[in-house]
């Protein structure tokens, strides 16, 4: 007897709800259609659903995104980064309290005392006809944020080979839920029997149909809502075998909405709005940016990015912030309007000839322009980079181009011998952009806060 068992997931949503009207439409047409011929289905977020940069995630602290899975009827979730990592230890301590949905994360624990009750490992679900399926949630091990947390990442690898046997001698068919992004989960296919479905995210990749990695189906859905993900499983009870595997990546932009749902996300927004109006200052007249320029408010923002770290040099870019500020009260909310990204403060220690050639890279055109998307960074363009505890003289060549001249620290040109603090974002840390960033041995990184908490001490300087 065959038997067809259904599984619908989103990953790596970042809080853009602009396309969940259409997801959760889509879900509940297709749970009516399951219903009615006595099928078995299940809801799964590969995590990132939440995403500090839209109003709802921050002014809840993640709680709304639970709600609207909540509302929509999930039954398992994964953690994502944004999840893990963006929040304070308590928050993310407490997100799941009200899950009506289980969390399974097996490389993912809180430091000290007791764990959050709604943390497990995996999950081991039962089809109508008795057929056993063990998810196993996986995260990606961002080692040095989590221990900042309180929390504790273990290697994936080391979390399967505890976990693998376990699960698989409980399951007919056995899922990964994984966070990891994909070069890790053709690896896991590579390494490990016996994962029948890997779903992916993270880096956010899209397989339209399924792909193969030895005996695994991989899956993944993108970002954003842009697309949902669906999964068709055949397994025969007589033979003990899966018959059929199929994977589906479904665009999500023409789908039907649910209008319900479109007024539940307006609604919550609009709650989570009226948290954020803690005012922070009241400006006697407008502050406005521009991406390729230094203004006072980027100027004030990296002498406290400066004094905040404690550092030697700070490095801040223009395109950090996204909208001018008007005179009159300043609110939570439009500091997060202004700088809703997800960035962390961060200090790294350079010998001076690694700081100079930063700050020559940080003026070139070919950096500045880049229409960088990811690493926290929720703008448009990384714009100029502004600089504090420094003074650079530079001058046009004739093609246009800024050249660095002369660095000095309080008159002094920099030492290349020497050893130099540089606070930036976090963001310049990950990626290629600043190498000498990148691979610098002694990182520091200041958590919870977020850049636009430092903006907020910024604005207070002003009259």
């Amino acid at each position: 007897m065959k038997e067809k068992l259904f599984f619908y997931y989103t990953s790596d949503l970042h809080s853009h709800f602009e396309n969940w009207p259409q997801i959760v439409g889509y879900f509940k047409r297709k749970k009516d259609q399951h219903n009615r011929k006595g099928e078995n289905f299940w809801l799964m977020d590969n995590g990132d659903h939440v995403d500090r940069f839209h109003p709802i995630a921050e002014g809840l602290m993640g709680k709304g995104n639970v709600e609207l899975l909540n509302q929509a009827g999930y039954h398992l979730a994964n953690l994502g980064n944004n999840e893990g990592i963006t929040l304070s230890s308590e928050d993310l301590y407490t997100l799941y309290d009200q899950a009506n949905f289980e969390v399974i994360c097996a490389n993912l624990s809180y430091g000290e005392g007791d764990q959050p009750n709604w943390l497990k490992s995996y999950e081991i679900l039962t089809s109508n006809k008795g057929t056993k399926i063990g998810v196993i949630g996986l995260t990606a091990p961002f080692k040095t944020f989590y221990r900042q947390l309180g929390w504790e990442v273990e290697a994936p690898y080391d979390s399967l080979d505890e976990l693998l046997n376990e699960v698989r001698e409980q399951s007919d068919i056995v899922i990964l839920l994984s966070h990891l992004g994909i070069n890790d989960d053709e690896e896991i296919a590579r390494r490990y029997e016996g994962i029948d479905v890997i779903i992916g995210g993270h880096t956010h990749h899209l397989f339209q149909n399924g792909e193969y990695t030895e005996n695994s189906l991989l899956t993944a859905a993108g970002k954003h809502g842009t697309h949902l993900g669906e999964i068709l499983l055949e397994w025969d009870n007589e033979q003990k075998k899966l018959m059929k595997k199929e994977a589906y990546a479904i665009p999500t932009e023409n789908l039907r909405k649910d209008e319900k749902v479109t007024q539940d996300v307006q609604v919550m927004r609009e709650r989570a709005i009226d948290l954020l109006q803690t005012p922070v200052t009241k400006l006697t007249k407008p502050l406005y940016i521009g991406w390729f320029q230094e203004t006072s408010l980027m100027s004030r923002l990296t002498i406290e990015l400066q004094k905040w770290t404690n550092s030697d040099v700070a490095m801040l870019n223009a395109g950090i912030l996204l909208d001018h500020l008007g005179e009159g009260e300043v609110t939570y909310q439009d500091v997060h309007r202004i700088c809703p990204h997800p960035m962390n403060p961060c200090k790294v220690e350079l010998k001076g000839d690694e700081l100079l050639e930063v700050i020559r890279v940080a003026h070139t055109r070919k950096l500045t322009e880049i229409r960088l998307k990811g690493f926290g960074f929720r703008g448009e363009v990384i714009g100029k980079m502004v600089f504090a505890g420094v003074e650079i003289e530079t001058k046009k060549s004739q093609d246009g181009e800024e050249r660095v001249v002369r660095v000095t620290k309080n008159g002094v040109p920099i030492d290349q011998e020497k050893y130099y603090t540089l606070s930036t974002a976090d963001t310049f840390t990950f990626g290629r952009l600043f190498p000498e960033i990148a691979y610098a041995p002694n990182k520091a990184y200041y958590m919870p806060e977020l850049l636009r908490d430092l903006l907020s001490e910024a604005l207070k300087t002003y009259e």
